[in-house]
Parts: C-alpha cells; structure tokens; sequence
C-alpha cells in the first residue's frame, strides 16, 4: 500500500468521534483503570493525544514545508499531560481534543497543495525522517493509543473473566 494523504486524514478527522463514543459518560472506575504502576488509563491517553496535537504534528509538518535550512524538531514530552490534566475533566479533554484535532487538520488542508511527501525534518531521536513518514505515523498513533484504550480497559475484568482469558487476545 501507498500512503495517500486524503486517506490519513479520514481516520485522523474519525479519532475524535471514536474517542467520544468509546469513553464519553463512563464512570470513573472505566476511565482511569490502567495496567500497574506507571502506565496509562484513558484519561492518560486522552491527555498525551491532546499534547500531540499541541505540540508535536502540525508544528512538524510545518517545520518541514519551511525553508529553516536546518528543519530540526523539538523533542516531545510525551508525559506532560499527567500534571497538566489532574484537575480536569475526561469531557473537558474531549473536547479540547476535538477542537485542536480540527483546527490542526484544517491547516494540514490548507498545505497540501504546497508540500511533497518526500520532504525532510530532523527528529531528534531518528535523524532523518520524511513528511510522508511523519503523517503516516500519526494515523498509527492514534490507532495505537485506540488499541491501548480497550487493552487498558480490558484489562480492569482480566481476572474476573476466569477461564475465557485463553480466548481474548485483548488480554494478553
């Protein structure tokens, strides 16, 4: 398979919505369940999507459609949202998400005229990395953290499914 922009953008303007019905209006107990120590709940993944949104796609996308010679990223917190979110809601979360999901592919949009999937920013940890990698790895983040939402959530009844645990992959 080829990437195709207008493809990404399909599951990425899905996100959103998917996370709303998947978690709006749960108790509690369902959204900040996670696996052990040091790990996610939703609420969690909520907040880390939110970051993403913020400072990670967009602001790369636009550093390399520049003409900044040396296109270098600024490395991502991928864990500022757990102080940041303490005190907030999983609403108000998707909300905000929701809305800088928007704004954010409304400008991804506006570019796609101007840019060439073969250009190239500087990663911190990578090197090298091109906007086609960059945008494909975004429609696989979100799925990623999807995934890990229902495998968190999944996990919170591992024990008490008993012997079906052999059949549900989602536990493992």
């Amino acid at each position: 398979m080829t990437f195709e922009v207008k493809e990404a953008i399909e599951l990425l303007e899905r996100t959103p919505n998917t996370l709303d019905v998947m978690l709006k209006g749960l108790s509690e107990q369902w959204i900040h369940c996670n696996e052990g120590e040091e790990t996610w709940s939703a609420f969690d993944v909520v907040g880390h999507l939110i970051d993403g949104e913020r400072n990670d796609w967009i602001k790369r996308v636009e550093i390399i459609c520049s003409n900044d010679a040396l296109k270098e990223f600024k490395p991502f917190d991928r864990f500022e949202h757990l102080e940041r979110n303490r005190h907030r809601s999983l609403e108000e979360l998707l909300v905000e998400f929701n809305q800088l999901r928007k704004e954010n592919l409304a400008q991804l949009k506006s570019k796609m005229s101007e840019f060439n999937l073969d250009w190239t920013g500087v990663h911190p940890a990578f090197g090298q990395v091109t906007l086609r990698q960059l945008l494909s790895t975004w429609v696989v983040h979100d799925l990623n953290h999807i995934s890990q939402i229902a495998r968190v959530m999944a996990h919170r009844y591992k024990h008490d499914v008993g012997p079906w645990q052999a059949y549900l992959r989602v536990l493992k």
